[in-house]
């Protein structure tokens, strides 16, 4: 039997929201009975963008906005017998907001 490593990358801008789906797609690796090994979820650094916006478009250059975008990141690394195990991830449906990358190798 070959062993297959998948690994899934999920980012999103709201960190609850990850968490939960971290969770859920732990809940059902969990059923599954070809994983062998699951090492996760790692979380990654946050990746901070700044916006600094003028409040007025002619006149008051000292009078700004700033915003601030966060994007979280979270790893989970799977080792399987069978490639049965992408098409369960393939059907899993997680919360919107949440972005999924999911990478195959031997």
């Amino acid at each position: 039997m070959a062993k297959e490593k998948i690994r899934i990358i999920l980012q999103s801008f709201n960190h609850l929201i990850l968490k939960e789906s971290c969770k859920k797609l732990l809940d059902v690796l969990a059923s599954e009975k070809s994983i062998l090994d699951i090492s996760g979820p790692i979380s990654l650094p946050t990746k901070k963008r700044s916006y600094c916006v003028l409040r007025s478009p002619h006149v008051n250059k000292d009078s700004r906005e700033q915003f601030e975008i966060r994007r979280y990141k979270k790893i989970i690394d799977i080792q399987s017998n069978s490639k049965e195990i992408v098409n369960a991830l393939l059907i899993l449906d997680l919360s919107p907001g949440v972005s999924t990358e999911l990478f195959s190798y031997k």
